[in-house]
């Protein structure tokens, strides 16, 4: 069969808003992509659905299509999104609604089933992360747009994969092939020299990263690349990234497979084209993950800029003072930091300064209103010298709460919902076509380099990161380029000498995860982010630099390295 051109549009949402009408005009392509969903964004549309019940969806879709609705019908590709939200059904009606308006003859499909909120008392939302089978069913009955709420950011390729291939749900290579696929194009420009550790290296132009798209073949491998002219860059390590990125160990597990990640073999297959092959699959795990969101209650912030000399005792002082607003009404959580921006002899007061942050929490919004933000401004001519604020504290915003669930395959009724209104169940791996997700066995690693003098330096001089956050965890993902590179990664970055280089971690749980085959260490550094990202627990609350924080520690390298 032919190769099959996917390409994606969105990242998240928010992303380039022009990239679909690029993506559509920029080459050849059979089927694009929007990812729009996160864990902060089901919160989002959540807040945005208690005002208004018919809202819950991504509408920053929907003004992208007003302008490129033509050129898909036109060009004859598919377009897949997952911009349903909560409420796929709504956008799939204002998307005929906007097809009729513009006279164009489309044929729109949803998939629903993934809103689990009646079993989550309490929640915000609840959505399952369904597979791509419910898309697949979508295109095998003709659907020319196929919209869905909450499936895994892979289902966006591995359903027109399987719709176009023919495959059957236990072809597990093949769709594992797909869910690598997906999981390289998911985050748009990560896999074409965005976000990307080496960006400054040979003199590419990354002022506007074209967004990816992947040629996929009818065994599961395929060809990572871009629409020709466009910026940015693919090679084996922008793939490698953004590989790593919200993963885990080397298996990788969705609703219609486990991929495992300790199979793929990457290969540069010309300039900006990376081939993936090799990658195995096995049967998915039982159950299907559950993500959850709540309000967790009320937090405010004041940031006390310290200036000049005494930063120490200034930021005492300020501490002193507010234990004592603390002692008539204590927030559930107090948290200082003191973020030491200054500099000696500094020749202008920003770089002079350093902020000290304070943030509370509580489940009530008096708690951490009006008596904080009073308190902190009344300290105005009482404090420290030089005593400001970065912006006056308000009466407190609420914060969110994301939780993970599992629940069985079978519970879940996953639907795909026609354009003639026709409902198709899609049925659910039987029992014995699953498989609980165990421990693999730690990889064999190459010898340690031999000994040699070595040079204290940043680690990356020699390897890349790229991190990100999953709940209230953070998984790092840590690369090298060469062999001999990685024979002293493997052996020099173990999960001890991160907790080192990482203070924060010496406390919590941080697992670390070989793949050979990609020269890489994945760290999973558990309850960093709190309760994730919508919490604000930390001053990157989606670890988003936490891999570049680490690139900067310094280590004794060995100098044949360096």
């Amino acid at each position: 069969m032919t190769v099959l051109r996917i390409g994606n549009a969105s990242g998240f949402y928010g992303d380039r808003f022009d990239a679909l009408r690029d993506m559509l005009t920029g080459g050849e392509l059979d089927v694009v992509t929007g990812d729009y969903l996160a864990e902060l964004t089901m919160l989002i549309l959540g807040r945005d659905r208690l005002k208004n019940p018919a809202a819950g969806y991504a509408r920053t879709f929907l003004r992208q299509l007003e302008e490129s609705l033509g050129l898909a019908h036109d060009r004859g590709i598919r377009v897949v999104t997952n911009a349903g939200g909560l409420n796929p059904a709504g956008l799939a009606d204002a998307v005929r609604q906007l097809a009729d308006r513009l006279g164009i003859p489309v044929r729109v499909a949803h998939v629903e089933g993934d809103d689990l909120g009646a079993r989550y008392p309490g929640s915000l939302t609840a959505h399952a992360y369904l597979g791509g089978s419910g898309i697949a069913a979508c295109l095998r009955e003709g659907a020319e747009i196929v919209v869905t709420g909450r499936v895994t950011d892979a289902a966006l390729v591995t359903g027109p994969a399987a719709a176009h291939f023919g495959w059957g749900p236990g072809e597990y290579d093949r769709l594992a092939g797909a869910v690598v696929a997906g999981h390289v194009l998911e985050c748009g420009t990560q896999a074409t020299g965005g976000n990307y550790a080496f960006f400054a290296e040979g003199g590419r132009d990354l002022r506007r990263p074209g967004f990816p798209l992947a040629e996929i073949h009818e065994d599961g491998s395929c060809v990572i690349t871009k629409h020709p002219g466009t910026g940015g860059f693919v090679d084996v390590g922008t793939v490698t990234a953004q590989l790593l990125y919200e993963t885990t160990g080397a298996r990788y597990a969705g609703p219609d497979v486990t991929a495992r990640l300790d199979t793929v073999r990457l290969t540069q297959d010309g300039p900006d084209r990376v081939r993936i092959d090799g990658v195995r699959g096995e049967a998915p795990p039982p159950t299907l993950k559950v993500g959850r969101t709540r309000l967790g209650g009320f937090r405010n912030e004041v940031v006390f800029v310290l200036t000049g000399l005494d930063i120490e005792a200034k930021a005492a002082l300020v501490r002193e003072q507010m234990a004592q607003v603390f002692l008539k009404s204590r927030p559930a959580e107090v948290r200082w930091d003191l973020v030491r921006t200054d500099r000696p002899d500094a020749d202008t007061e920003e770089t002079a300064s350093a902020l000290l942050r304070l943030v509370v929490r509580d489940p009530e919004q008096d708690a951490v209103g009006r008596a904080l933000s009073g308190a902190a401004v009344e300290l105005a001519l009482a404090s420290y010298p030089g005593f400001h604020v970065l912006a006056p504290p308000g009466r407190g915003s609420p914060y969110g709460v994301f939780e993970a669930a599992y629940v069985p395959q079978e519970d879940v009724e996953h639907l795909a919902v026609l354009d003639d209104g026709r409902r198709l169940p899609i049925a659910p791996p039987p029992a014995a076509g699953t498989l609980a997700l165990d421990e693999l066995p730690e990889p064999e690693l190459p010898d340690p380099p031999p000994p040699g003098p070595v040079r204290r330096a940043p680690l990356g001089l020699v390897a890349g990161a790229r991190s990100g956050d999953k709940g209230g965890d953070a998984n790092v993902g840590v690369w090298a380029r060469t062999d001999d590179a990685w024979r002293w990664l493997a052996h020099e970055l173990t999960a001890d000498r991160f907790r080192e280089l990482v203070p924060e971690s010496r406390e919590l749980t941080v697992t670390r995860h070989a793949l050979p085959r990609l020269r890489a260490l994945n760290f999973v550094v558990e309850g960093v982010l709190g309760a994730g990202v919508a919490a604000q627990h930390r001053f990157d609350p989606q670890a988003k630099a936490l891999g570049e924080w680490l690139r900067s520690r310094h280590l004794d390298i060995p100098e044949a390295l360096l």
